[in-house]
């Protein structure tokens, strides 16, 4: 059973959204990915947002370029919360039309909005939201920020040489 959700909203977004897959996979959390366009399938989208958490997600991951819809649309109808990743498409306005049609939302519908691109980042803001209720999952992403700052002390003893 999939506890995260990632959707985009075409099929080209998949070399971004693949990052939040990669280190879901890397932190052992199950995940679900899927192509979900709020102007080309609203039905499916409705469908998605309103029946996830019945099949055990706990996050949903929405990533979108352009208008960018899929993230707020989805964040109306889930009572989940959902990560926005603004998407830098094709047709976008240099990343900033998919930043702000993702990070201004209204009051009562929060999409919680990582940086351009950053599909990453979405993963491990899902992973630490579960790891709220799961401590094996906690320590892995203790673990994790280790590496990083390992990785940044291991850089500064190369510059210093």
């Amino acid at each position: 059973m999939a506890h995260v959700g990632i959707i985009m909203g075409s099929k080209s977004d998949l070399p971004i959204m693949q990052e939040a897959a990669t280190i879901l996979k890397e932190l052992g959390v199950s995940y679900e990915i899927n192509v979900v366009s709020a102007h080309r399938t609203p039905e499916l989208m409705f469908d998605y947002a309103k029946n996830a958490h019945t099949r055990g997600i706990k996050v949903i991951i929405a990533g979108a370029g352009g208008a960018a819809h899929l993230p707020g649309m989805t964040a109306s109808l889930t009572p989940l919360p959902v990560i926005g990743v603004p998407v830098k498409s094709s047709n976008s306005i240099d990343g900033w039309d998919s930043i702000l049609s993702i990070l201004q939302m209204p009051n009562g519908i929060p999409v919680a909005t990582v940086a351009l691109n950053a599909a990453k980042n979405a993963g491990i803001l899902a992973a630490k939201m579960i790891a709220t209720s799961d401590e094996a999952l906690l320590q892995r992403l203790s673990d994790y920020m280790e590496s990083l700052k390992n990785a940044v002390i291991e850089s500064a003893k190369e510059v210093k040489a």
